[in-house]
């Protein structure tokens, strides 16, 4: 056998080893892919009811916000009446200011004289 025999071994040697490795890698491949493809049916299988179940739960949420809505704009309706009567109530200065500050004068005098009684 000649230097033409021995390259011609060592080149169908070294042909060998890369197609077994070629096929190894592509072997992996093939199984990564099956594994990606059954993960990804498992996720959509486990993600439709748990949509169903978030979107169940934000429809059951949404029903007292919106009470809840009404609610706080009943309150601030309310207020702003509130507000508005105190407002005009005391833009007139009438006899009812007035009267307030009567009662406000001699609550104060009740004080006082209720502090002179303690100190003596």
């Amino acid at each position: 056998m000649g230097p033409g025999g021995v390259a011609t071994i060592i080149a169908a040697c070294s042909l060998l080893v890369i197609a077994v490795a070629i096929s190894y890698a592509v072997i992996r491949f093939g199984r990564l892919i099956d594994e990606a493809k059954a993960s990804l049916k498992t996720m959509t299988e486990e993600t439709t009811p748990l949509l169903e179940e978030v979107t169940t739960t934000v429809s059951l949420v949404n029903g007292p916000l919106q009470s809840l809505n009404r609610i706080t704009k009943n309150a601030e309706e309310v207020s702003a009446k509130v507000s508005d009567v105190a407002s005009s109530f005391l833009d007139k200065g009438g006899p009812a200011v007035k009267a307030v500050g009567i009662l406000l004068s001699a609550a104060q005098m009740g004080k006082s004289r209720s502090r002179k009684n303690k100190s003596e």
